[in-house]
């Protein structure tokens, strides 16, 4: 868990941190953003293939390798003198931390027999579940009272603790010792590292483009959607693939991973929201709007340890059918924001999300999980975990896009009502003139007002995109509460090969 929690933690410590990056290294915003983007490419490009290099490497020298790269890359960022080196070091810290989360999640699901995976998993969820929401907050007081470089400094003694506690603990299976690993995929391997990094950099850049109006932007798609295409024939007739893709006709393993991108999404599309609200129409400090959130995370971390105890006890579709059922309520509860909401109203439909999340992770990965062979885990979770990084990266997109483009389309039509034949409009506009008056005079005033009032339009136009986006998410919930009965009821595991103990 100490390992996962540094990795997810830098997904999005940084993002608070980049105005004071761009600015101490002489870059734009447009500019450092790449500092993220080369993160969530390389990291993409790992996650699928951590099976295969699970049994090339074997699985404990992959950890060991991956936490000492990554520590290494966090301390080269930290010491960085330009944004190139930067993006450089990102891009060897999103290999090293690509495999790190599905290789740790294997060993624990290994670890422990299938009736105590879900207490194995709940503190596995800790890292996954609190990280990405502390990391806007610990980032921006990082920055704010020392320097946007100790935000990956931080990540040196807790890779260090993390490397030898795996190096003391962790054992690799008899399987995994025995295995002989397939000469390595390079065709398949080609294509799934260029499809993931054209379709992750079209979707971080897509909406600064305005999308499909780009051409470099429907040159991408059409390369990532080809080579994703390729991929795909090439593993499903590969000898040795890189990924095995033929796992997805186990259904609770497709189910699973559906809901879990549709999950990413949502998590990742209100974590990424709710910042933008605070910070924009209400006004709050980077740090303020990171605190106003973190509520979310303590509602996970005080649940996840009473699910894992469930796990096992009660129906793991039942557990999930109560988590996104709440998860629905928080997201419909956000849905009702306004200009004068104080903060307890973002607080406390963030503390019923975090409580939500943890009704869900857990039991949806024990439940994902629960009828594969041990041979086939290590596979299963990089394309799991793939697949909540990429509904992660389109649920940002879509928050991005779908803000700016509905905000237009509200402004287009509260506009038609800004004029003095409005009845509403003639009483606001005649106090605003006469509190301006005072101090600028009737003429200066009588202009003045009107851009108050357009200003106010602009805002009701923009906070009206964010009711929209929010009840959006909560439709999403609401979908995917039927399909967790499509898991196959039963606890069970399938029987482990000969030789696996």
């Amino acid at each position: 868990m100490a390992a996962t929690f540094m990795e997810v933690l830098d997904t999005s410590v940084a993002n608070v941190s980049l105005p004071h990056i761009g600015g101490n290294l002489s870059a734009t915003t447009e500019e450092s953003t790449w500092v993220l983007t080369s993160y969530l490419v390389s990291n993409a490009v790992i996650l699928p293939i951590t099976g295969w290099l699970g049994r090339f490497f074997g699985r404990k020298k992959l950890l060991l390798l991956c936490i000492t790269l990554f520590t290494i890359a966090s301390v080269l960022c930290g010491l960085a003198p330009s944004l190139g080196f930067l993006v450089f070091a990102r891009i060897l810290q999103g290999a090293g931390g690509g495999a790190m989360l599905p290789i740790s999640q294997a060993v624990l699901l290994e670890s422990f027999p299938p009736a105590k995976r879900g207490v194995a998993m709940a503190v596995f969820a800790m890292g996954v579940v609190v990280a990405p929401i502390l990391g806007p907050t610990l980032g921006g007081w990082i920055t704010d009272n020392y320097s946007w470089r100790w935000i990956f400094y931080i990540n040196l003694p807790v890779g260090i603790f993390a490397a030898g506690m795996s190096h003391l603990v962790i054992e690799d299976p008899p399987y995994i010792k025995k295995a002989r690993a397939a000469d390595i995929d390079f065709a398949g391997f080609a294509l799934i590292a260029a499809g993931l990094g054209a379709l992750q950099i079209l979707l971080d850049k897509g909406q600064q483009a305005d999308w499909f109006e780009s051409l470099w932007v429907r040159w991408t798609a059409l390369f990532s959607v080809l080579a994703l295409a390729g991929f795909v024939v090439r593993e499903l007739r590969a000898e040795h693939p890189i990924v095995d893709l033929r796992i997805l006709k186990n259904r609770n393993f497709a189910v699973g991973v559906v809901l879990m991108t549709l999950l990413g999404g949502v998590l990742y599309g209100t974590t990424a929201a709710l910042p933008i609200f605070l910070q924009t129409l209400l006004g709050y400090p980077a740090l303020q709007s990171g605190l106003a959130m973190s509520p979310r995370g303590i509602g996970a971390f005080l649940t996840t340890m009473v699910v894992g105890r469930l796990v096992g006890r009660v129906s793991n579709r039942w557990l999930m059918f109560a988590g996104f059922s709440l998860l629905t309520v928080s997201s419909f509860w956000l849905g009702h924001i306004n200009m004068d909401i104080a903060k307890k109203s973002v607080i406390w439909p963030s503390v019923l999300n975090g409580i939500a999340v943890s009704f869900i992770f857990v039991p949806l990965t024990t439940a994902t999980m629960g009828r594969l062979d041990q041979v086939q885990i290590s596979n299963a979770t990089g394309i799991f975990n793939l697949m909540r990084n990429l509904g992660g990266s389109v649920g940002i997109a879509g928050v991005t896009t779908l803000l700016e483009r509905w905000s237009q389309v509200h402004q287009a039509a509260l506009v038609s009502h800004l004029t003095l034949f409005d009845a509403a409009v003639r009483p606001e506009l005649a106090a605003i003139q006469a509190g301006l008056s005072r101090t600028t005079g009737t003429y200066a005033a009588s202009h003045q007002a009107w851009q108050v009032l357009y200003d106010r339009l602009l805002q009701q136009a923009k906070l009206a995109a964010f009711v929209d986006n929010f009840r959006l998410f909560g439709f999403l919930c609401l979908a995917c509460i039927p399909m967790v009965f499509l898991f196959r009821a039963g606890r069970g595991a399938r029987r482990p090969p000969e030789g696996v103990h």
